[in-house]
């Protein structure tokens, strides 16, 4: 890709990559531990509500003492400081960032902080999936409007994803499907933040040891993440939902292109060109051989009877007919490959993946009977979990997004796995979570699918 080539010539240039944080959690810092080891990517500030914190990742990723503090971005760049602060629009407002990171996590702050980087003229990269999800597609576009990069996170699983879908289009091989690995079990689906560690195997003392926050921890084993991570590619690749969302079908490296082809041919896809999520668990919680959880796959077919023999002669693993194969990454890196993002939008104009429409939505569905005048406590916690959907179903239900799930009242009873709509709930519609996600499908919802 030549990034770090292209990088030192702007470092001989005198004009380094600056770039504005947004969030020093996990994510965050992993990304601070990379940053400060890539000549030329200068963070001159970084943002979070509690200053403190901030403070403690940049010690924790090893930079050195006396870093903080610079009173503007700008000057930092000029002293070789870091700027801190709680108020991320000042950040994003501030010279000395030319492109921001989104790393908090909060759809609805993560749509302000995209919106704000545009209008002042910054490329965005959007470490926060449950927002891209909310609406990325509307992001993107405005975006694109004016002449600046909206993208997804490298080394977070759908933008690897779609790296992937890329590169075997790009070669003229028919995408059948695309997706991740994941640990899962239908029982996973009630889990809540009191029963999570029980899925993980590990104790309550040993999460609190490690500072796992059981909220978020359990929004990956209850099947919220991999809804909102399938969405995410969807509206970057054109690959679409299954009408049901996700089967979760167990399967190794080695079963790729024998389980992911169509129904019709034995496998288990609805239809070719869907994303799908493999488990690294069968039904029974017997482990699969050789699986892909922590990695993301491509489903690939053979586009001539010539193509197919060469799937042969190179030693592909193929599906029985010989006709499907597959290519996988094992693993994912996070935060710590997010740099590939900064500098593809700064130094190329380019997203690693970005939303180019509204094709699969993350929707929220009720874990138990829900009671009117409860209020919803959103992805990973005791009430919802989020539910893939093409994105014309849940238009046309009325789904309401999972983004928007949270510290909401409800004003219908909601029975045990029915999808909540916006009927169901008070929302405020003066926020601009909700005006956002309100333009967005006003301007991208696709028509419905037909029933097959």
């Amino acid at each position: 890709m030549n990034l770090f080539r292209l990088l030192q010539e702007r470092v001989a240039e005198g004009r380094p990559v600056t770039v504005g944080l947004i969030g020093a959690g996990k994510f965050g810092s992993m990304f601070l531990a990379q940053a400060r080891t890539t000549p030329g990517l200068c963070v001159t500030a970084v943002a979070d509500l509690d200053p403190h914190r901030a403070r403690a990742a940049l010690a924790a990723t090893g930079w050195p003492d006396g870093i903080c503090g610079a009173p503007s971005p700008a000057a930092a760049l000029e002293h070789s400081t870091i700027h801190l602060t709680d108020d991320a629009l000042e950040l994003i407002a501030a010279d000395g960032v030319e492109v921001v990171i989104d790393a908090t996590g909060n759809p609805p702050a993560g749509l302000t902080h995209a919106r704000a980087a545009v209008a002042n003229g910054k490329h965005v990269v959007m470490a926060n999936v449950e927002a891209d999800v909310l609406a990325g597609p509307l992001l993107a576009a405005e975006a694109r409007r004016a002449g600046l990069v909206y993208s997804m996170a490298y080394g977070d699983q759908p933008a690897l994803i779609c790296e992937m879908v890329d590169w075997a289009q790009a070669s003229g091989l028919g995408v059948v499907a695309a997706g991740k690995g994941t640990k899962y079990l239908p029982s996973f689906h009630d889990s809540t933040p009191d029963t999570v560690w029980d899925g993980y195997g590990i104790s309550p003392e040993q999460a609190a040891q490690g500072g796992m926050n059981p909220q978020m921890f359990n929004s990956f084993l209850d099947g919220t993440k991999s809804a909102i991570e399938m969405a995410a590619v969807s509206n970057a690749t054109e690959l679409t939902p299954a009408p049901g969302g996700l089967e979760f079908p167990p399967a190794g490296i080695h079963e790729l292109a024998e389980v992911l082809r169509p129904c019709t041919e034995g496998g288990t896809l609805h239809h070719k060109g869907q994303v799908e999520v493999v488990s690294s668990l069968h039904r029974n919680g017997e482990p699969v051989e050789r699986d892909l959880r922590w990695g993301v796959y491509v489903v690939f077919e053979a586009s001539s009877d010539y193509t197919e023999r060469c799937f042969s002669e190179y030693g592909l693993i193929t599906d029985r007919s010989g006709r499907y194969s597959a290519t996988y990454k094992p693993y994912h890196l996070i935060g710590l490959e997010v740099g590939v993002s900064v500098l593809s939008a700064a130094l190329r104009g380019e997203p690693t993946g970005t939303p180019t429409g509204f094709r699969g939505d993350a929707v929220a569905v009720a874990k138990r009977h829900l009671n009117a005048g409860e209020s919803l406590d959103g992805e990973g916690g005791f009430t919802v979990r989020g539910r893939l959907m093409p994105a014309g179903d849940s238009v046309a239900e009325g789904a309401l997004p999972i983004g928007i799930a949270h510290n909401v009242p409800l004003v219908n009873d909601v029975p045990k796995g029915r999808v909540i709509t916006w009927a169901d709930v008070k929302v405020d519609e003066a926020s601009d979570a909700v005006r956002i996600r309100r333009e967005m499908e006003a301007r991208f919802a696709p028509v419905r699918a037909a029933a097959v």
